[in-house]
């Protein structure tokens, strides 16, 4: 049997693309995400090259839909927790709690959801590989950031604890973190649409990150050897130095 890669918040940006990579390596990809029609699409495309799919459409924060979807499962050799997102750049004071309770839902409780539930089966493939698609954020503050930036410092939470407890059992825990990444939907979701808003982040940048080039950093780490454990990988476009630190040209 193929092995199996599950790739969360597979109907576009970085889950699409690393579907279509893991793809390309030979995994059955099983597709999750919450617009079906968009994980069909991508069904569709990588089975007209020869791809083994499976489309599942499932939110990550809804905790009986998630067990369902993990008991549907025969077979997994690989989790890639990819969905999450940003709600607005709102500084601390004017924040809203709505907003910051919706991104640790899908960002931390998402990523705890959905690993809890297909552990069992991880540690039954005698190979298994949890990958934790984190960000930057994670490992550093910015301003407007403090709901992401909380967020995705709990994913990093969770892969690093992770690592710790499953540590002699045949599972690597990898977490991939992302720095400026242009897709495209990141920037007009966190901005609720505003063209503009979301047009500002890359301004003058020459090459952001794209969805392929974390993909691509996605699926170097989880091919490597079985005894070889990418623990964090930071990723980052040439003209970012730092959160806080970008080339802009103009």
């Amino acid at each position: 049997m193929s092995r199996t890669a599950v790739v969360t918040g597979a109907s576009s940006g970085i889950g699409a693309a690393t579907a279509r990579r893991l793809a390309e390596a030979g995994y059955r990809v099983v597709l999750a995400a919450r617009r079906a029609d968009r994980i069909e699409s991508l069904a569709a495309e990588l089975r007209g090259r020869g791809a083994d799919v499976v489309v599942q459409p499932l939110d990550v924060t809804d905790r009986a839909a998630v067990e369902a979807f993990a008991a549907s499962l025969d077979r997994v050799d690989v989790l890639v927790n990819n969905a999450g997102g940003a709600i607005g750049a709102d500084y601390v004071e004017q924040a809203g709690p709505d907003d910051w309770r919706a991104m640790y839902d899908v960002n931390v409780l998402g990523v705890l959801n959905v690993t809890q539930t297909l552990l069992p089966a991880l540690r039954a493939s005698g190979d298994g590989t949890v990958v934790v698609v984190s960000s930057t954020a994670g490992h550093g503050a910015y301003e407007g950031g403090g709901g992401y930036v909380a967020a995705k410092h709990g994913a990093h939470a969770i892969a690093a604890t992770l690592r710790l407890e499953l540590c002699g059992d045949p599972i690597r825990v990898i977490e991939i973190a992302p720095g400026m990444v242009r897709t495209d939907e990141f920037a007009l979701n966190r901005f609720g649409g505003d063209e503009s808003r979301a047009a500002a982040v890359y301004q003058g940048v020459a090459e952001p990150l794209t969805a392929d080039d974390v993909a691509d950093t996605i699926a170097w780490a989880v091919t490597r050897p079985s005894h070889v454990n990418i623990d964090l990988l930071v990723v980052r476009p040439r003209a970012q130095a730092a959160q806080h630190k970008v080339h802009r040209e103009g």
